[in-house]
């Protein structure tokens, strides 16, 4: 199973996979990418990771088209809620969490008796560089994408011996429908008549996902795709892949560099354009 498969990530790991040769259930929240995936051939689930009834029904279904056997999970599916921490409300921190972290776990957790069962399976978290360095005006994201590494780690050692193995995905800037989306949340969610960065957020909100899209650090999903496949096929897969330039840098200094550095360049690179 792959999940968040109407495009970007999710839907290029959704063909690699298949081309090498695996079975692959795609899920989608909208019923028009899951047409479009049935039509491609998919077995398409759907699936809402806030809502656990509906993690039930997906994890049942992918029993059911996989006969009872599963070889891998890939957790793909997320969303980015841009916003200084003080502009966030109660209800956009909880579905942050929900979608990226709760049902995250929720879905996994469904599939941990089925590896250890089968004496095999492979669990690939897909997160960030930022959750390895934290980017203001996105601390509610980066808190969700440290909380995935968080449990990734323990569930790695607690898995050990199993069978089973938990890898992690760093992606730095990917071409994919991430900025359009934070730009529709931020929109959705942030008050900008009583936000704090209320006239940074209207000004360079969209004109900086738009720019991070075209820059020359920014890579295709199918590059992601590629480190996917390794976890899911390597007998012996790698605890983190870092994807991109920017993926492996922002590692180094999240463990190198020191804080009052870091904060500076934070300063310099996102501070200035809302304040």
């Amino acid at each position: 199973m792959v999940t968040g498969c109407s495009s970007g990530i999710g839907y290029a790991t959704a063909k690699a996979l298949r081309e090498a040769g695996w079975r692959v259930a795609p899920t989608a929240r909208k019923e028009e990418d899951l047409e479009r995936l049935t039509a491609e051939g998919f077995s398409a689930i759907p699936l809402d990771v806030a809502d656990g009834a509906s993690v039930e029904r997906a994890f049942q279904q992918c029993l059911e088209i996989m006969d009872g056997t599963v070889g891998a999970l890939v957790n793909n599916a997320g969303f980015g809620q841009p916003g200084a921490m003080e502009d966030l409300t109660r209800k956009a921190l909880e579905y942050q969490f929900a979608v990226n972290v709760i049902g995250l776990q929720d879905l996994t957790n469904r599939f941990v008796p089925v590896f250890r069962a089968q004496g095999y399976g492979r669990i690939v978290q897909v997160s960030s560089v930022l959750g390895r360095l934290c980017l203001p005006f996105m601390g509610a994201y980066s808190a969700t994408k440290f909380a995935v590494e968080a449990m990734a780690d323990s569930m790695r050692v607690e898995l050990a011996g199993s069978g089973v193995a938990v890898s992690l995905i760093e992606p730095g800037p990917i071409r994919t429908g991430f900025g359009a989306n934070a730009v529709a949340s931020a929109r959705r969610e942030l008050d900008l008549n009583k936000a704090q960065f209320r006239q940074g957020y209207s000004q360079h909100l969209p004109k900086e996902w738009k720019e991070n899209y075209q820059d020359r650090f920014t890579r295709d999903p199918e590059v992601v795709a590629k480190k996917i496949l390794h976890a899911v096929t390597s007998p012996s897969p790698k605890a983190r892949y870092p994807v991109t330039v920017v993926a492996y840098f922002g590692a180094f200094m999240a463990r190198f560099a020191p804080a009052r550095l870091i904060d500076h360049v934070m300063y310099k690179r996102q501070f200035q354009r809302y304040g």
